[in-house]
């Protein structure tokens, strides 16, 4: 059976940091009929209603649809400490990150969280993340069983640490390499789950480490890699420390077979020009986390200096302070300014929705609204609440309308959720 959502309908047909806003396309009486977990057909909504009398109908009157929010850096383990009070990168993980990923090694916590996770997500319009696990393998377990439950793409990896951490969160180069195999066969490519080899960032692997995780992204050179890069000043300074042959920080992982296209670096705020001509070099893909970068006073990224990379979006669950990837665009926006730049409100939805799918080399599969894509999508209301609604009442335009929502916006006015053509939530 088919379903008929009929609302305005936002979907791309270019990158608007290249071309503008009129790279999107706005139907303000648009309909999205989905068909076995696909996009069928995307038009106007009188002539799909004609066109298909029998599929069932959701008459989301003026909310908007839209693919749902792709967030392309988090930590679900976190899920507990979100908001956690005043400390800066390396204190946050000896304080709350590293006792709290203790916990993961009971297969029963791991799945509570991992529900518990994955449902916050579903009631922001998130559809799709790209989560760090723990070092145990029952945490990797645990969010795909979750995400595989909910027929939600999603990617993930066991977080590889063999050094600087304590004792219950520490492996060896074997190890991590023989576990990370392990899962990767397991979970890579089964139903809509993708394996991310991880090790957390430099400071916490060993070069063995990190040459061990460059052998297995040889020998499985489709799955992505993700880690940590130039979040803060002191952890730069760290790793010149730990690296004194290390011409810089991103060096520390191309000398390992870590640096190509595939490559997820989260943060990427204070990079030398070196760093930026081998990241664009290299085709890898820098992850924007503006919540985490000011909450935990990281720095301001610069958008400007990567619009040659592909950028994802990202909420950086837990030291991101919010679920929701309407604040996370909210926050993007702030971080621009102060680096006395305006992004548009069709960047910004754009980041959130094919720029993430993009940076994690899934565009052709999520993020977009168009004919053969997974039916991921998100229904916005808003005007959903009175502040809300007196500004969107004043819009001349669809993005004077979205724009409040952007920056008000939170899981009230998320109306509905479809992941793989299957409403979660609120329908």
């Amino acid at each position: 059976m088919a379903d008929l959502l009929l609302g305005q309908v936002l979907s791309y047909a270019d990158d608007p940091f290249a071309t503008g806003p009129e790279a999107a396309r706005h139907l303000t009486h648009g309909a999205v009929l989905v068909e076995a977990g696909r996009i069928a057909a995307v038009g106007e909504a009188a002539a799909l209603k004609a066109a298909h009398p029998q599929a069932t109908r959701h008459d989301y009157g003026r909310a908007l649809i839209s693919a749902g929010f792709v967030d392309a850096h988090v930590h679900y383990p976190q899920t507990a400490i979100i908001a956690s009070w005043g400390k800066r990168l390396i204190d946050w993980l000896n304080q709350y990150t590293f006792p709290e990923e203790m916990r993961f090694a009971d297969p029963a916590y791991a799945a509570d969280i991992a529900d518990r996770y994955l449902g916050l997500v579903a009631a922001n319009g998130t559809t799709t993340v790209c989560s760090y696990a723990t070092i145990h393998p029952e945490s990797v377990d645990a969010i795909f069983q979750a995400a595989q439950g909910r027929g939600m793409r999603l990617y993930a990896g066991k977080t590889c640490m063999d050094r600087n951490a304590p004792e219950g969160l520490r492996d060896t180069p074997q190890s991590a390499y023989d576990d990370s195999k392990r899962l990767l066969q397991k979970w890579h490519g089964v139903d809509r789950l993708s394996y991310v080899i991880t090790p957390r960032f430099s400071p916490t692997s060993t070069p063995e480490q990190l040459a061990a995780l460059g052998q297995l992204w040889r020998e499985y050179p489709d799955c992505l890699m993700q880690t940590h890069l130039s979040e803060q000043t002191d952890e730069i300074q760290w790793v010149h420390e730990l690296f004194p042959q290390a011409r810089d920080y991103l060096d520390t992982y191309e000398a390992q077979g870590l640096l190509r296209t595939g490559a997820l670096y989260g943060h990427a705020i204070h990079l030398t020009q070196r760093e930026k001509a081998r990241l664009i070099e290299a085709g890898a893909s820098l992850i924007h986390c503006p919540t985490s970068n000011t909450f935990i006073g990281s720095g301001l990224f610069d958008m400007g200096s990567a619009r040659h990379l592909r950028v994802g979006l990202a909420t950086d669950t837990g030291g991101g302070s919010s679920f929701s990837m309407l604040r996370t665009m909210a926050a993007a926006y702030e971080v621009a300014q102060l680096r006395h730049a305006s992004l548009h409100p069709s960047q910004l939805w754009w980041l959130a929705t094919q720029g993430s799918a993009r940076a994690l080399h899934a565009d052709h599969l999520i993020g977009n609204i168009a004919v053969g894509m997974e039916a991921d999508l998100v229904v916005v209301d808003l005007a959903s609440t009175a502040a809300i609604a007196q500004a969107t009442a004043r819009a001349e335009d669809i993005w004077q309308a979205i724009f409040p929502t952007i920056m008000m916006g939170d899981d009230r006015a998320i109306r509905a959720t479809w992941v793989a053509g299957r409403s979660l939530q609120r329908a």
